[in-house]
C-alpha cells in the first residue's frame, strides 16, 4: 500500500468522522493515533505523547486563555454597552449612521476580544434591537452584524491568527500587524457600502429623529469618554508589545489585568461577572488546547508519510498547475469546508497539508495567514451551513427568518471577496506594516 493511498485514507476517514458529528479534536486525534499505531506499531504511540509534551512546553500557548479572559471580561462587564451608546449619538444623524456605528463597535470589540462569537453576541443583543426599533431594514441589520462580527478573527489581537501562528510556526506579532490593515480595509469597505446604499435607499437605514439629535456638545464629548477606556486597554496590550516593552505573553497578561481593572473601575466586577468570565474562558481554552494537540499529532504522521511532497507532485507535476492556481484552489477548498466547519476545524484539518505546501510554492506564510483568515470570514457566511448563519439564527428575534439571514449576507460576501482579491493582488496591504515595524 503506497504512502499516498494511506494519506488519502487518513484524510477521508477524518472527514467521514466529522460528518457523523464527532468532536473535531476527537476525530483528528483518533485518526492520527490509529494511523501511527498501524504504520509503526507500538512506537507510533510516542507521536501522541510527543504532541502532548510539545503542547505543554509551548510557552506562547499562555496567550490564548489570557486573551480570551480579557475579551469575556470586557463583554460580561458591559463596557461594550457604553461604546455603543457613544457610536449611537455620534453617528445617528447620518443615513445608515447606526449601522455604520455598529461596524465601529464591532471593530472596537474585535480589538479587545479577538473572537467573532463575542462580536456576534454583543451585536445581536445590543445593536440589533436598537436598529430594528428605529426602523432599520431587518435584512440590512442582519447582514451588518454578521459582517461586522467576522472582523474579530482578522483585527488584532485575533485568536485565530495566534492559533495559525502556533501551527505554522510564524511570529504572532507579525501576523497581528499583517491583519491590521486588511481588517481596517474590510471595515472601511463595509462602511462605504452602508453609506452609499442608505443614501440611495434611505428607508433601509433612516437617521435618528430630530428630537433625539438635539444633544448638546458637552454631552457628546462626555460620551466620548466611553471609548477612552477600551483604547487604553488596547494600547496597554498591543502598544507595549509593538514597542518591544513586553513580550507576547506579557502583553496578553497586561490586557487581562487591564480589563479586570477596567471592570473594577466601572464598579462592575461582581461575583457573577467573574464566575461567568472564568467559566467561559476555561471552556474555550480547553477546546483550543485539545484541537492543537490533535493537529500536532496528525501533522507528525503526515510528515512521516511524505504526504506534502505527494500533493505537490500531484498538483504541479501531474496536473501542471502553477503556484497561483494551486493557491486559488486552496482558498476555494476553505470556502467549501466553511459550509460545514468552523475556522479552527478548517485550520487543523488542512494545516499539515497547506502550510508546508505554501512554503514550497514560494509564498510568504505571514501573508498566507491573512488570506486564510479572510477566506474564513467568507466561509463563515456562506450558505447553506456557514458558522455565522446559524449563530445569527440562534440569537435573532423570531421575525428574522433563515431566508432573511441568507439574503442579508450576499452583498457583504461580495465585498469580502473583493477584499480577498485586493490582498492577493497587492500583498503589501498585509506585509507593509510588519515589514516596516520589524525592519525587513
Amino acid at each position: 500500500m503506497s504512502y499516498e493511498f494511506i494519506a488519502l485514507m487518513m484524510f477521508s476517514t477524518m472527514m467521514v468522522m466529522l460528518l457523523t458529528g464527532q468532536r473535531v479534536f476527537g476525530a483528528i486525534g483518533f485518526v492520527a493515533v490509529a494511523a501511527a499505531l498501524l504504520l509503526w506499531g507500538d512506537g507510533g504511540s510516542e507521536m501522541a505523547f510527543s504532541a502532548t509534551v510539545k503542547l505543554m512546553k509551548w510557552y506562547p500557548l499562555l496567550t490564548l486563555p489570557l486573551f480570551i479572559f480579557m475579551g469575556y471580561m470586557l463583554s460580561e462587564s458591559g463596557i461594550a454597552d457604553d461604546l455603543y451608546r457613544m457610536f449611537h449619538v455620534w453617528m445617528g444623524p447620518l443615513d445608515g449612521g447606526l449601522a455604520i456605528g455598529t461596524i465601529g463597535l464591532m471593530v472596537a470589540i474585535s480589538a479587545m476580544n479577538g473572537l467573532s462569537v463575542a462580536g456576534m453576541a454583543i451585536g445581536a443583543t445590543i445593536a440589533m434591537p436598537e436598529l430594528l426599533r428605529r426602523g432599520y431594514d431587518k435584512i440590512m441589520v442582519t447582514g451588518v452584524i454578521q459582517a461586522g462580527s467576522s472582523l474579530g478573527i482578522l483585527v488584532p489581537p485575533s485568536v485565530v491568527l495566534v492559533l495559525y501562528g502556533m501551527i505554522a510556526r510564524q511570529p504572532i506579532g507579525q501576523l497581528w500587524l499583517a491583519g491590521a490593515l486588511p481588517g481596517l480595509m474590510m471595515a472601511g469597505l463595509f462602511v462605504l457600502y452602508i453609506a452609499v446604499r442608505c443614501k440611495l435607499q434611505p428607508y433601509l437605514g433612516p437617521p435618528l429623529p430630530k428630537e433625539e439629535r438635539q444633544i448638546g456638545w458637552p454631552e457628546k464629548f462626555r460620551l466620548l469618554r466611553a471609548g477612552i477606556l477600551p483604547l487604553m486597554i488596547f494600547f496597554s496590550m498591543t502598544g507595549l508589545f509593538l514597542m518591544g516593552i513586553t513580550s507576547l505573553v506579557e502583553s496578553s497578561a497586561v490586557g487581562a489585568v487591564a480589563a479586570t481593572l477596567a471592570a473594577l473601575f466601572k464598579g462592575r466586577l461582581t461575583r457573577t461577572v467573574t464566575h461567568d468570565t472564568v467559566r467561559k474562558t476555561l471552556s474555550v481554552s480547553c477546546m483550543f488546547m485539545w484541537i492543537i494537540m490533535a493537529a500536532l499529532c496528525f501533522g507528525s504522521v503526515f510528515d512521516g508519510l511524505g504526504a506534502v511532497k505527494a500533493i505537490e507532485g500531484f498538483f504541479i507535476g501531474q496536473m501542471h498547475l502553477g503556484p497561483w492556481e494551486v493557491l486559488i484552489l486552496m482558498q476555494l477548498s476553505y470556502i467549501l469546508m466553511g459550509m460545514f466547519l468552523d475556522d479552527t476545524a478548517m485550520l487543523v484539518i488542512v494545516a499539515p497539508l497547506y502550510v508546508p505546501l505554501v512554503a514550497i510554492l514560494g509564498f510568504d506564510l505571514i501573508w498566507y495567514g491573512v488570506l486564510y483568515t479572510i477566506t474564513c470570514q467568507i466561509a463563515y457566511m456562506t450558505p447553506p451551513f456557514g458558522y455565522n448563519l446559524f449563530l445569527m439564527r440562534a440569537m435573532a428575534p423570531p421575525e428574522i427568518t433563515l431566508s432573511d439571514i441568507y439574503r442579508s449576507i450576499i452583498p457583504f460576501v461580495l465585498i469580502m471577496t473583493v477584499g480577498l482579491v485586493l490582498v492577493m493582488t497587492f500583498p503589501q496591504i498585509a506585509l507593509w506594516l510588519p515589514e516596516t515595524h520589524y525592519g525587513k
